[in-house]
């Protein structure tokens, strides 16, 4: 059955074409997003839903999506998507990062200009029939310093159209790197240092718990007399009220807003002053770039729904269409180590370690880290998927940790995981060849290559007589069939594991009966999302 699509918001029609030229059927209601009770009603019938902000993806609406598996937001911000719930229920969240950065870049700029020079004023004096020339009186860009709060897409946008009008510029981000900076042609600074030296601020972050009223009474205090502030980026990052009252002390010489922390804004500290420039969210507001978003978000969904292509996920590691097939067989064996892993454990998990050796260190270890939890859990947790794996364990205290080394054995690169409860520490490693399918090539320690099959015995025992015997005498008498074997042990008379590949579930009774064997120390059943690739 073809994957379905939702478009309850107002996008470009090409982007429903989009979607059915990718083999996706879609339903286009552009206003449905602002009739939640309609929504909720019809919203259980879909793999899909685009969207822009009328449309709010709240918790509940979530729980009657049965059957949805991603969020489509055309354009950067998701605040109208409750990712936390999403992510529990494992639907993917996409935005569409890039697609309006430099339309939001250029009204940033454009507002600078306009406070810099008074202009919106100046026109309405002007048409009105006065000619107040030594009114507006503005000042020069040229020679300025910019103060960039927020260097990532837009910003950087931003602080490299400051340096081309010939501005000095400084930018506060934790994620900065010296390098980026000097390839920026700007300098990095705190953002103390910022507030002190910028003539100019414009704000470029998203909103946050750290960046919520990132500029406050506090903040313009340490800023210099008559400086400008211009935000497109979120409404509450400035404290309009502490702001409006810098305005009329004279502190701050004028500001540019396009977004405010109610919103619609039908109200606001900063209306009706003295050179403060006001629009309505007008960012994202151009044709280009409404066409741009909607054909990203349209395009990103499809190859998600059709291919399993994962990019600009907020809530999930991006696996890109070009590297989706040599990553493809190293998700599954990601999957099926935690598999292993969980199955085998019956005891409450105080941690996992996931090492990636040789050519795996250089994948993408976030999805493939995505891909073990989910096996791990999935032995509990039934629904539990790529999307809500991490924040799961996140939730049970478990704790992660992750390392990449060199090659360091035969194999070109292999995937080890290793969980630990209170009472032991079990391994497992694993591989891919050639061929595309998941291998397990160490257990506890002991050495063997063994393919992955859907129905599987894994048990450990003493090295001794007649284990072989026992396990293929045991399941025969039950009619079981066995296709196949594979043994490994860490010395003769020693420790010893096998690993039997079954055409069928093990019966309770034939698991009870191999484990009435003195020389059994252990048996599992596993069951693994496979072909038999052994029988």
């Amino acid at each position: 059955m073809a994957p379905r699509v939702l478009v309850s918001d107002k996008l470009s029609k090409t982007a429903v074409q989009i979607f059915k030229d990718r083999g996706v059927e879609v339903d286009y209601m552009p206003d449905l997003g602002k009739d939640k009770d309609q929504l909720a009603e019809i919203i259980g019938n879909y793999d899909g839903l685009a969207i822009r902000s009328a449309t709010k993806v709240t918790e509940k609406l979530i729980e009657k999506a049965t059957r949805l598996r991603v969020v489509g937001r055309a354009g950067i911000g998701v605040d109208n998507v409750d990712i936390p719930a999403a992510s529990r229920r494992g639907i993917i969240v996409m935005n569409t990062p890039f697609g309006n950065s430099i339309t939001t870049a250029e009204h940033a700029i454009a507002l600078m200009f306009a406070v810099a020079r008074q202009l919106p004023a100046a026109d309405v004096s002007t048409q009105a029939g006065k000619w107040e020339k030594n009114r507006f009186m503005g000042v020069e860009i040229t020679g300025k310093t910019l103060g960039v709060i927020g260097c990532g897409n837009i910003g950087s946008i931003v602080a490299s159209r400051g340096v081309g009008l010939k501005m000095r510029v400084v930018a506060f981000d934790p994620f900065l790197s010296v390098e980026r900076a000097a390839e920026l042609g700007i300098e990095k600074v705190e953002l103390d240092e910022l507030f002190a030296r910028a003539d100019f601020i414009t704000l470029h972050t998203p909103m946050t718990d750290r960046t919520r009223g990132i500029v406050d009474a506090a903040a313009i205090a340490k800023m210099k007399d008559g400086v400008r502030i211009v935000n497109c980026a979120r409404g509450g990052l400035v404290v309009e009220k502490d702001l409006a009252e810098a305005i009329k002390s004279g502190k701050v010489a004028g500001a540019g807003f396009d977004v405010f922390e109610v919103e619609p804004a039908t109200e606001s500290p900063l209306f009706g002053l003295e050179n403060v420039v006001c629009t309505p969210h007008l960012g994202a507001s151009t044709t280009e770039a409404q066409e741009n978003v909607a054909l990203q978000v349209a395009e990103q969904m499809a190859d998600y729904l059709v291919h399993g292509a994962v990019s600009n996920a907020i809530n999930m590691p991006s696996i890109t269409a070009e590297e989706a097939p040599k990553l493809t067989p190293f998700v599954k064996l990601a999957e099926c180590l935690g598999a292993f892993a969980g199955q085998a454990t019956e005891e409450a998990i105080k941690s996992v370690e996931i090492t990636y050796d040789g050519a795996t260190a250089g994948m993408n270890t976030r999805a493939l880290t995505s891909a073990a939890l989910a096996g791990l859990l999935r032995s509990q947790v039934a629904s539990v998927n790529m999307v809500s794996a991490p924040l799961m364990v996140k939730e049970r205290g478990i704790k992660l940790t992750e390392s990449r080394r060199d090659k360091t054995g035969v194999f070109d690169g292999y995937i080890q995981l290793t969980v630990t409860t209170e009472k032991q520490t079990r391994s497992v490693a694993g591989t891919c060849f050639s061929d595309g399918k998941p291998r397990f090539i160490q257990i506890k320690g002991i050495n063997l290559d063994a393919e992955i099959g859907r129905y599987m015995l894994y048990t450990t025992n003493n090295d001794a007589p007649g284990i072989i015997g026992l396990l293929g005498t045991t399941f025969g008498k039950a009619g079981v069939n066995i296709a196949n074997f594979q043994l490994g042990r860490d010395r003769p008379g020693g420790n010893a594991i096998a690993l039997l590949y079954l055409d069928s579930p093990v019966p309770e009774e034939v698991l009870k009966s191999v484990l009435a064997h003195k020389e059994i120390e252990s048996a599992k059943p596993l069951e693994f999302d496979v072909a038999d690739a052994a029988a």
